[in-house]
């Protein structure tokens, strides 16, 4: 008996007729609710390490996560390579062809991903060390990357798998799989974090379960579509080499934004475990908030590369417009809702200090620098399905290194936000706070500059009282920790010129008493 033909029928180029923009839709809206569901997992993992009460779990997090962003670009851009190279050969109508292709690279796909999970095992401490970690974050996220990264070829199958999905038209299929995966993590989250007590270690744990099950959901479904078939020894390596021509630049492009992150990691370890802290919440809130964005590099692709592979030049270029007017009006609508709902967010977290003022300034305003991410990513994905994808790798090495290292040199706080066009202002400014409309506009201008002197003392004095997230400035210094972080950070800014001596010299009082009676 024949199996029952997937939706669309057998290997149908079903994006060569039909709506552009209903494709797009389609495509981008079902990829971006699996993707918001693994992501809101991953942020609500956030969430639980970080009402644990030790920043430097939290700050772990962020450590390994760093490392991982590296492994899963190196998926991705496997993953682009393959559907690239399938959906042409869809469109075209050689089916078996399109088979033989994505055996073949799944093969070679699943083998590199556990080279680089055990590499990462065996040198997880050297590695973290050279990204800044350092004692009890440096151990915790040891521990971390040790169980997560041999589970690696566990999650690039799943990608891989759903990525053949999306190649032939099965776009709820392929949602299911990150869907199915996201709602085991959001079970056993809780349970083994909270319910077994078993901290930072019972989120490796729930993570490795639920790569095992997108991995086992996904090769089920390529499998299903007749996507899949036992790799042919001798197409291997010709097969590879036709993958490779797009994956390796697409490996290049995606492997941008970690390092480019991992320059923000080192950096914002200089300023201490809240600074990491608040730059992990910012980094597992982004994707949620961007799903729809980040799906879209994989699900126009594929419309893109069936129409190319049809000589319908036309409708990749409907393609490219309608992902464009998607982007706009998905940022717009983001930056508002979280514009309004950043307390909430700063609650969400528990965010203190330095962390709470990286939150408030990504919600304010370097969130609205996401649209030209989001143009990049469609700019990505015609330039991989068109046969340029050095193209891509160019435009993303630049906004990961010309848009962010220079900034970092010159700009204190800046690291956290990779557009960042200002610093960090104040922990909670003026025009946070509803209820307080009548401090002048300029203060606002003033803080978001590095030099807070600059504000005359009618404008100081109009402040709020936590408006200097520093110690002993404007509130009390609760304990030693916060006592030596006010003492190092008030150094620096007396240094600079933004702290008055009378300034410094009752902060240093009041730290020296803190730090006294913890001696006794």
């Amino acid at each position: 008996m024949n199996r029952p033909s997937p939706p669309g029928g057998r290997h149908k180029a079903c994006f060569t007729t039909g709506s552009i923009m209903r494709h797009v839709l389609v495509m981008a809206g079902t990829g971006a609710i699996g993707l918001m569901a693994v992501f809101a997992v991953d942020m609500l993992n956030m969430v639980y390490i970080s009402h644990l009460g030790n920043t430097a779990l939290t700050a772990a997090i962020g450590f390994a996560g760093a490392v991982i962003g590296l492994q899963i670009a190196v998926s991705i851009g496997l993953t682009i390579g393959i559907s690239a190279a399938t959906a042409r050969e869809i469109g075209a109508g050689r089916a078996d062809e399109a088979r033989g292709i994505a055996s073949s690279a799944l093969t070679v796909m699943i083998g590199l991903a556990m080279v680089l999970g055990i590499g990462t095992m065996i040198f997880a401490h050297p590695i973290l060390v050279l990204f800044g970690a350092q004692g009890e974050a440096l151990a915790n996220a040891t521990t971390f990357l040790r169980t997560v990264s041999p589970a690696l070829p566990l999650i690039c199958a799943g990608m891989g798998a759903s990525s053949l999905m999306r190649v032939v038209g099965d776009a709820k299929g392929s949602m299911h799989i990150t869907l199915l995966g996201a709602v085991v993590a959001a079970v056993l989250d809780p349970l083994f974090i909270f319910g077994l007590h078993e901290g930072l270690m019972g989120a490796a744990i729930s993570t490795v379960l639920s790569r095992a099950v997108v991995a086992t959901v996904g090769l089920r479904g390529a499998l299903r579509h007749d996507m899949l078939a036992m790799p042919q020894a001798h197409r291997i390596v010709p097969d590879t080499k036709r993958v490779a021509t797009v994956a390796f630049p697409a490996i290049l492009t995606n492997l941008a934004t970690p390092v480019g992150g991992v320059y923000v990691t080192q950096a914002m370890a200089h300023f201490g475990l809240a600074a990491v802290a608040g730059q992990a919440s910012i980094k597992r809130t982004v994707p949620v908030l961007f799903a729809l964005v980040f799906a879209l590099t994989g699900s126009v692709g594929p419309i893109m590369g069936q129409n190319l592979g049809a000589g319908q030049c036309d409708r990749v270029r409907e393609t490219l417009r309608a992902a464009l007017k998607l982007v706009i009006l998905s940022v717009g609508a983001t930056w508002l809702l979280l514009f309004c709902a950043q307390n909430g967010v700063v609650a969400m977290y528990d965010a203190q200090g330095d962390a709470a003022a990286l939150i408030h300034m990504f919600c304010t305003w370097t969130i609205g620098s996401y649209l030209f991410v989001g143009m990049l990513f469609v700019a990505n994905a015609a330039f991989n399905n068109l046969g340029f994808p050095l193209y891509s790798t160019a435009f993303n090495w630049g906004r990961a290194t010309l848009g962010t290292i220079p900034i970092l040199w010159q700009r204190e706080c800046g690291a956290a936000h990779r557009f960042p066009m200002f610093p960090p202002p104040a922990q909670k400014l003026p025009w946070r706070n509803w209820t307080n409309w009548k401090v002048p506009l300029n203060c606002v201008r003033k803080t978001g500059r590095p030099t807070m002197s600059k504000l005359t003392t009618e404008e100081r004095n109009a402040l709020p009282d936590d408006a200097f997230a520093l110690p002993g400035r404007r509130y009390p210094i609760p304990d030693a920790t916060h006592a030596r972080d006010a003492l190092a950070r008030a150094s620096e800014m007396l240094h600079r010129g933004n702290l008055t001596q009378e300034e410094y010299d009752t902060i240093h009082a009041k730290a020296e008493d803190v730090l006294r009676r913890e001696r006794m």
